[in-house]
């Protein structure tokens, strides 16, 4: 099948032109401004198809068309379509024990304006939550003077996809939270609101432009308070029958270890997760982003207390490591979070631990850093929140 066909063998010639202007919509969105030679050519249209696709999506308010600039160019030169300089945002949302962090996000996933609320290492409450991300929809559509589309939300905890439901988020205290339902009420059904956890999302602002683009076997783990991973298999997202596959912070891997939230004993999070972090180095054990980043600053500076923990958290993630590449096989590891630094400041110690534990240490895994640094759940939320419009512009 060609991809200007619409799925379903033959289709109704406006089915097809919507499948065309999300196609269209889609390459832009993921890869920037593009001419309109490079959209014929990844679309196997003709020119003139292109150009009529385009136009419509220039008066959905979408795209916008020039003409480049400068240069000797022999001939015509062909029309760049980029995101439109007044198109519509969504607000994303990455909520964590430490902080919540709203921004306006366009087409291209370009942020616009953002805001963060310091929780002061206390937990938000989904009131709170629901609350903060009701002013930043305020706040932050008439700081970047765009119309706002809907709402993507990052959460450190089980999602049910269907329903925006909160399961568990251990480090939050929530349980069974109606989020989306919660978010509903305060936004109204003019405002599109979705919910999704941290790990998946980041993963999937990684698949969409980052560092995991192109991967069809690819694991993000983040290290924040909690540990999480975000998963593909096969090219598809594992997420499990409601929302908890990834779960590896609840994974023991010391059974004397520290008690967890969840109530057992040795989670890995509790040996690699910010607390155990600061603990490791005998700093106070609150886990704001500055103590954990004052951390990583000494540790680079040469600190032994901030070396040797570092180091010792690398042992812990190498071996969490052997045991998800033996499960899962990936091509592509991603750490994020906190956990971006222990692989920058002890890839060795993470490695060795790695060799020990997987079944075939002489098959390489790619340990990489995440193209987005900490705004991976962030951007993540605002393609979760862009998935309706990109899959269907004419909808708008």
């Amino acid at each position: 099948m060609s991809r200007s066909e619409a799925p379903g063998g033959a289709a109704r010639p406006d089915a097809i032109r919507r499948h065309n202007l999300a196609l269209i919509l889609g390459e832009v969105h993921r890869d920037g401004a593009l001419t309109r030679a490079e959209l014929t050519t990844r679309l196997g249209v003709s020119r003139s198809t292109i150009g009529a696709l385009v136009a419509d999506l220039v008066a959905l308010g979408l795209l916008e068309e020039r003409v480049p600039s400068g240069g000797h160019r022999v001939g015509r030169p062909s029309h760049v379509v980029g995101p439109h300089e007044s198109g519509p945002v969504v607000v994303a949302v990455d909520v964590d024990v430490t902080h919540i962090m709203s921004a306006a996000v366009g087409i291209g996933g370009e942020v616009l304006a953002r805001t963060t609320l310091s929780t002061g290492g206390r937990p938000p409450t989904p009131e709170q939550v629901a609350e903060q991300v009701a002013a930043a929809v305020s706040d932050l559509g008439k700081e970047s003077g765009r119309t706002v589309l809907g709402v993507g939300v990052s959460v450190p905890g089980t999602v049910h996809r269907h329903t925006s439901t909160v399961g568990v988020a251990t480090n939050l205290d929530w349980h069974d939270v109606h989020l989306g339902s919660l978010l509903a009420r305060r936004l109204g059904p003019r405002i599109a609101t979705t919910v999704g956890n941290d790990a998946d999302l980041s993963l999937l602002a990684e698949l969409s432009r980052g560092s995991a683009r192109g991967c069809e076997d690819v694991v993000y783990i983040i290290g924040r308070t909690g540990v999480g991973a975000g998963l593909v298999v096969n090219g598809e997202p594992l997420r499990g029958r409601d929302g908890r596959a990834g779960e590896i912070g609840h994974n023991v891997v010391d059974t004397g270890g520290p008690e967890c939230h969840c109530g057992k004993r040795g989670c890995l999070e509790k040996m690699i997760g910010d607390a155990a972090l600061l603990a490791l180095a005998g700093r106070l054990p609150e886990p704001v982003e500055e103590n954990v980043a004052e951390l990583f600053e000494d540790a680079r500076a040469g600190d032994p207390a901030a070396l040797s923990a570092v180091r010792t958290s690398a042992g812990w993630l190498g071996q969490a490591l052997g045991n998800l590449v033996n499960t899962l096989n990936p091509q592509r590891v991603i750490l994020g979070g906190s956990l971006s630094g222990v692989l920058e400041l002890a890839r060795p110690e993470i490695e060795q631990a790695l060799e020990q534990y997987a079944f075939d240490p002489g098959h390489p895994v790619e340990l990489v850093l995440p193209r987005f640094g900490v705004d991976s759940a962030l951007l993540g939320a605002a393609e979760l929140a862009f998935a309706g419009l990109i899959g269907d512009p004419a909808q708008k």
